[in-house]
This record gives structure tokens, sequence and C-alpha cells, in this order.
């Protein structure tokens, strides 16, 4: 019996990285996963490697529109929601002084603005007792140079998760904040270079880079009765970086 059997879950940038190891292990412990994400053929290849059980939908989680299209698809396939993963984000690096309005704008609509409309039209499909969770950064916890855009950015869910369980208590929806750490994913590999790489792995008390899969046993924890008694927290998956 797995912990999601007959569980419906949605996770927002599934089609790549930790989420998409998230979601592949909330197939395998029983749900039905609906992931979304801004490219086709990501979202194709995401489908293969889950396998079963999921249904893909393209769009951009700061897109208003495409977050109707998305809903509207749950309702149909299925007609109501136990899990929301709000897990797509971005980051663009930029030292104070040099950023820019495009850089800011696009970073809060997806992050900030994006995560809180997520969530907001999800709840008309909402089970009662079901479980929210939103992808957080290590960087909102610590002062990494050049990333304070994507820092605040990703800062307000913590202040989002507090107002919404509370908004939320007479439903019993939870609301937490999972914060990986550096992960090996192949975003990283776009946006780090080798010494960046080696540089953030010198904080790691673990010494290496965090995996998808150790992400994405958090994520189940979240996403599961095993933390029924879990709500408004920010958990921290990196290898113990914030705590020192």
């Amino acid at each position: 019996m797995g912990k999601l059997d007959g569980k419906v879950a949605v996770v927002t940038g599934g089609s790549t990285g930790l989420a998409l190891a998230g979601a592949k292990l909330f197939v395998e412990e029983g749900a039905h996963v609906f992931i979304t994400g801004r490219r086709q053929e990501a979202l194709d290849e995401a489908v293969k490697a889950i396998g079963r059980n999921v249904t893909a939908v393209r769009g951009d989680a700061a897109d208003l529109g495409d977050l109707d299209r998305l809903y509207e698809t749950v309702k149909q396939e299925k007609g109501a929601i136990d899990v929301l993963w709000a897990s797509a984000g971005m980051g663009v690096e930029g030292n104070l002084g040099e950023i820019t309005e495009a850089q800011f704008d696009a970073t809060f609509a997806l992050n900030a603005r994006g995560t809180l409309f997520t969530v907001q039209k999800a709840l008309p499909l909402f089970n009662d007792g079901g479980s929210i969770f939103m992808t957080g950064s290590s960087a909102s916890l610590r002062g990494y140079p050049g990333w304070s855009v994507y820092a605040g950015s990703k800062a307000v869910q913590q202040a989002f998760a507090r107002a919404w369980l509370a908004e939320l208590r007479e439903r019993r929806i939870r609301v937490n904040v999972l914060t990986p750490g550096q992960v090996a994913t192949a975003m990283q590999e776009e946006v780090f270079d080798e010494a960046t790489k080696r540089q953030f792995e010198s904080l790691i008390p673990r010494g290496r880079m965090g995996r998808p899969e150790e992400i994405a046993t958090v994520a189940l924890f979240l996403a599961s009765d095993d933390s029924s008694y879990v709500n408004g927290m920010e958990l921290a998956a990196d290898g113990g970086t914030t705590a020192i």
C-alpha cells in the first residue's frame, strides 16, 4: 500500500529536476500526478520517465491563463486535488547596482506572484485535509552575494505559509515550505560554472551536492499523512548548510 494511494497531486515545474523526481515518487506511492512545464519536449520526456498515472499540462506558472487551463484539466480528469507542490521557479544572478527591472519583474512574477496564484486557483478543487507546499531556497536563509532578488522572491513563501495556514485552518489544509540546498540538476548545470559549483559544495557540511531523489523523499513526507502534524514550517533539506 502506497502512502498516496488514491490521491491526486499537482506539481508545477514538474518536468525536470527535483520536482520531476518528486512527481515520479508520488506516482510510485499511488498518486495520479499532474505536472506542468514550459517546454513540451521536457514534459514529454518527463511523462516517459514517470511511466503511468501522469498528466502533463504545458504552461507557465506566471501566466494566470495557463494556471486556469491546468486546473480545468484537473477538474475534468479527476475533479479534486489532495496535494499541491508549487515548485515552478527561476533565479538570475545580479549584484546590487546591476539589477535590472526585467530581472526583478521576471523573478517575482514566477516565484512570488506565480506561487500565490498557483495556490489560490487550486483552492476550489482542494479536498479538506490536503497538503500544500512550496519550494523555497536556502538563498533566502543565507546571504549569497549576487542572489538578493532570487532570495527575496523565495523569502515571501514563509510569510505565505504562515498566513495561509491560518486562513485554511477550518479546512485542515496544511501549508509548508520545502527548502532544498544545492542539488545536482540540469538547471544547476546551466546556471553555475564549475568554480561556482565547487564554491557552493564547500559550504555543505555533508561534503557534496544533494540528489533530486533525496529531495523527493522529503516532498513525499510533506505530501503524505506522515507529516499530518507539520504545519507552517520551513523544512530545509540542505545537508546542514543553513544550520551552521
